[in-house]
């Protein structure tokens, strides 16, 4: 997995992301514009001009990720809107995209863990890229994103981390954050309070669960255009989603029925692992033994396999996150059957 360090201003973030990362933006661009026809019949242009509807917001509200994007594409060689549009992908599929994570916190006596298996398309893999960024603030945030997005799943030199799971519900928000600048947004804060507080101030614009944690521990937040719902941690400090919602939202949210089979059984499955893994102590080693586990319901399992060119999702990373001592392990690929690991430590210090 390409490795991108990046430090400065917001466009000079932006302008290493693009140019160190131009081959795999260049073709997360064609993935993107290919199954934005394919699944929600928009051509790129119309990709684009959707995307360009969240440009008051943001240059209103968040205008240094603005400045960044625009330093994604001129390093990558590419348009502003070009990056803008990936930024915005899971609002402009209006939940036409069919990707399930697993993800999960814990918080123990010693420790306090945050872990996801994120699943999508095969062909995305190559795309993949690890994002370490300085921020001028003496933040550092280092993620597993894919090229040209600026947020999405890592953690921060606060202990503060944060995951994504998708949920398929109708409607989206064109004055709140979309999905992967709300993400970005967890990864600059001070700690999971601050964190949520932000989200909950500012609305996301579509449905998703973002998951957030520190060394306090974890708190979901349910979100859709219309609401954002908080799931907090059961008596044992554990917090668990797959890609259905959970909790009560407003009657305007509708989700859509079952739309990806399996992700009952693996929120089953996940809590039946934490379940029995309870008189063990926590660690990462033991949240990564969790993830690997192949155990199918309804077609798919935790650790997911492709089952054909068709049906092509799959386990592309796992991570598990330490947050109290700010370290995390990236296997890369299904856990199971993971060749390369790479390790983030986000310490307050030169990246």
């Amino acid at each position: 997995m390409l490795e991108v360090l990046c430090s400065g201003t917001p466009e000079e973030v932006g302008y290493h992301h693009g140019s160190k990362g131009k081959l795999q933006i260049s073709r997360s661009i064609t993935f993107y514009k290919n199954l934005f026809q394919s699944k929600c019949g928009m051509d790129w242009e119309e990709v684009n001009q959707f995307a360009l509807k969240y440009e008051p917001y943001l240059q209103q509200h968040w205008p240094q990720y603005i400045e960044e994007m625009q330093g994604v594409a001129k390093g990558a060689g590419v348009t502003y809107p070009n990056i803008l549009a990936l930024n915005v992908r899971t609002e402009v599929a209006f939940g036409n995209f069919n990707d399930g994570c697993t993800a999960f916190s814990w918080k123990g006596a010693k420790s306090s863990i945050l872990a996801q298996n994120w699943d999508w398309n095969t062909e995305q893999a190559e795309n993949l890229i690890c994002l370490r960024i300085k921020k001028s603030d003496g933040v550092n945030i280092q993620m597993i994103t894919e090229a040209g997005i600026i947020g999405k799943i890592g953690m921060n030199s606060n202990g503060v981390g944060c995951t994504l799971n998708a949920l398929k519900a109708h409607g989206v928000s064109y004055d709140k954050l979309p999905c992967h600048l709300a993400l970005r947004t967890v990864m600059e804060s001070s700690s999971r309070k601050a964190a949520v507080l932000t989200l909950e101030k500012a609305g996301v614009a579509s449905a998703c669960h973002i998951l957030v944690a520190d060394a306090t521990g974890g708190t979901g937040l349910e979100c859709s255009s219309e609401d954002l719902v908080k799931l907090e941690m059961n008596s044992e400090g554990i917090v668990t989603h797959t890609n259905h919602y959970v909790l009560k939202h407003k009657d305007g949210v509708v989700e859509a029925p079952d739309w990806l089979p399996d992700t009952r059984f693996r929120l089953s499955r996940i809590n039946q692992l934490l379940k029995g893994a309870k008189e063990e102590e926590l660690n990462a080693e033991l949240a990564a033994r969790l993830l690997k586990d192949e155990m199918e319901g309804d077609g798919a399992a935790i650790c997911r396999s492709a089952k054909s060119v068709k049906d092509n999702l799959q386990t592309l990373f796992s991570i598990v996150m330490d947050l109290g001592n700010k370290r995390a392990k990236v296997a890369v690929g299904r856990p199971a059957s993971s060749t390369e690991i790479l390790v983030l430590e986000s310490t307050k210090r030169k990246v």
